[in-house]
Parts: structure tokens; sequence; C-alpha cells
């Protein structure tokens, strides 16, 4: 079970990585001049993303609900943000990929093509929603009732029974 001081230490860890994920966001452009200061920044970005699924995950399989067995009602529940994980980290590889292949020899040079401006957009789109869906998720699963019995679990799995 998740303890406070657990779910703290967590939380924290959690929104670390988003922090570095969001100063990355908006100032990584700033140090195109470094080529190896950005990608060293880019693949650090690319890891936090993924830590992120991973320790929302296992907070998923520390509740209760995935305990019991009812895995269909917390996927069903956190969809959007699974969803949402992938298609952003997605899209920040591909993003990163292409800036570091266009700007890799000419670093001081503005190279913006009409691809990378719509992955540009829809990466950041993509960010602004990972941001509140990960940071709504994160405080519902701090929730208590997630890690112990109650009328509406016992509700739930005789739903799912049936």
């Amino acid at each position: 079970m998740l303890q406070t001081n657990n779910y703290s230490l967590v939380l924290l860890v959690q929104l670390a990585l988003l922090t570095y994920d969001l100063f990355v966001n908006s100032f990584g452009e700033l140090l195109r001049a470094a080529a190896v200061v950005q990608l060293v920044l880019f693949i650090i970005q690319d890891i936090a993303i993924l830590f992120n699924v991973i320790i929302i995950l296992l907070m998923m399989f520390n509740t209760y609900v995935f305990q019991v067995g009812l895995v269909s009602l917390l996927l069903e529940r956190f969809r959007a943000l699974l969803m949402l994980s992938a298609l952003y980290l997605t899209l920040s590889i591909c993003l990163h990929c292409w800036l570091m292949n266009l700007r890799w020899m000419e670093s001081n040079r503005f190279i913006w093509t009409d691809g990378l401006q719509v992955l540009f957009v829809f990466q950041r789109l993509a960010a602004v929603l990972y941001y509140y869906l990960y940071k709504r998720t994160t405080e519902y699963l701090g929730d208590p009732r997630l890690y112990e019995d109650s009328a509406w679990l016992r509700d739930a799995f005789a739903r799912a029974r049936q």
C-alpha cells in the first residue's frame, strides 16, 4: 500500500520530471548553438517521459482496485493519459530526431521546414494535454479510497462479475 510518506516522495519525483520536461520544451530551442548539449537534453527529456509513464503504471498496480482484479476499471479511467503519453513520447522522439538531423552540422542556421513546424505545434499541444492529464491522474491516484476496500469498489466488482 502507498503510504503518505512514499506518496509525497513519488509525487515530488513526478513533478520534478514534469518540470524538467516543461523546461526543455520552453528553453531547448535557445541551446541550438550547442548541438551536443541539446541532444543530451532531448535524450534526458525522452527518458523522463518514459519514467513518468512507468511511475504512473506502478502507482496503478499498487492500488487495491488493481489487486482485486478490476484492471478494466483503472484502464477505463486512465485510458486518455496512457494513450496521450504514448503519443506525446512518440511526437517528442520524432521532433527531437528531426531537429537534430537538420541542425547537427549547421547549428547556428535557423532551419524550419513546413513539416517540422507542424510536428512542433502538435508536440507542444500534446505536451499541454499531457501535463494536465498527468497532474490530474497523480492527484486522483493519491485518493486513499483506491487503496482500501469500500462500498463503491464492491459495487464495481459485483457489476464486473455479472
